[in-house]
């Protein structure tokens, strides 16, 4: 299906709302999971993710079949696991270095698009790749080279998203994409939920601090952030929407300067450009540059 320019340009609104929301979240994130355990925080933001959005749109749980709650299940499970390895990851490093290192799902997607549908990636991913892992190596690695756990786990997280764009973009061709976020936060729930009982111990108090974190998070940054990427998705081409959300990690880094105090020193920017100038070769293949050049060759004839 053909989609309107309109549809296109809210599309992309929705995918630049979604990143700018995301970018916020890392600071609440960090303040939040010092009082309250991961899996706990993500059972707590999931439950209210999907309770709000089932309330909202009631009508469209009628529509429910098996499809799409196998898929949900699938998504639901690749969303908790990339949020609970990223958020264990964000309590041993900087809300920065943590938003930077997650974009790398951007570079990792095509070549899951090779296992899932047979497409080779071509020389702009494998140069992408390259830049990334060098990237990292700035911004990760000690002086010692060897790398921080808080920074492994966020690479980690980084293709569970990867993971997760895919099967959303897979899912999405036929499915209602609101539907699909909510059955996603459904399992994310019970996922963390268990994950929290067998392995954290529950919480014995929570501040109010805490409290208006979770409702920050639960509300924007999981059910209408989620709701936007996948709505935009879903009218958006999977490479201009990975281009888009992974201005997230530019947002991240600001807000971690602005509001958590984040010191930036030459080695984290460089190790910042290598990792965002990776993911714009991977998901642009230079088209601008070509387009650029074609209508200067018209302008001059």
């Amino acid at each position: 299906m053909k989609n309107t320019t309109k549809e296109a340009f809210f599309a992309k609104l929705a995918l630049f709302g979604a990143a700018l929301i995301w970018g916020s979240s890392f600071i609440m994130m960090k303040t939040t999971v010092d009082s309250l355990a991961p899996c706990y925080l993500l059972a707590c933001r999931f439950s209210i993710g999907c309770i709000l959005l089932a309330v909202i749109f009631h009508k469209k749980l009628k529509l429910i079949t098996k499809e799409y709650l196998w898929q949900g299940a699938i998504i639901g499970f690749l969303l908790f696991t990339g949020y609970c390895v990223q958020t264990y990851g964000l309590a041993e490093t900087t809300p920065g270095k943590n938003a930077f290192l997650t974009t790398i799902y951007c570079v990792i997607v095509p070549f899951l698009y090779w296992l899932v549908d047979k497409n080779k990636p071509d020389f702009y991913n494998i140069a992408a790749a390259i830049l990334c892992v060098g990237g990292i190596g700035f911004v990760s690695l000690t002086g010692d080279f060897s790398i921080g756990r808080g920074d492994f786990l966020t690479i980690c997280c980084g293709f569970l998203y990867a993971g997760h764009l895919v099967f959303i973009s897979k899912f999405n061709r036929t499915k209602d994409a609101v539907l699909l976020t909510i059955l996603q936060f459904g399992f994310a729930a019970v996922f963390a939920l268990i994950a929290a009982v067998l392995f954290e111990a529950p919480p014995t108090s929570i501040s109010i601090g805490t409290v208006k974190s979770l409702l920050y998070l639960s509300v924007f940054a999981t059910a209408i952030a989620l709701c936007l990427q996948n709505v935009g998705q879903k009218y958006t081409h999977p490479s201009s929407a990975s281009i888009i959300l992974s201005l997230e990690s530019v947002f991240g880094v600001i807000f971690s300067v602005l509001l958590y105090g984040e010191q930036l020193t030459s080695r984290l920017i460089v190790g910042f450009i290598l990792i965002f100038a990776s993911v714009i070769l991977s998901e642009t293949k230079l088209s601008f540059l070509v387009r650029r050049k074609d209508e200067e060759e018209l302008s001059v004839e």
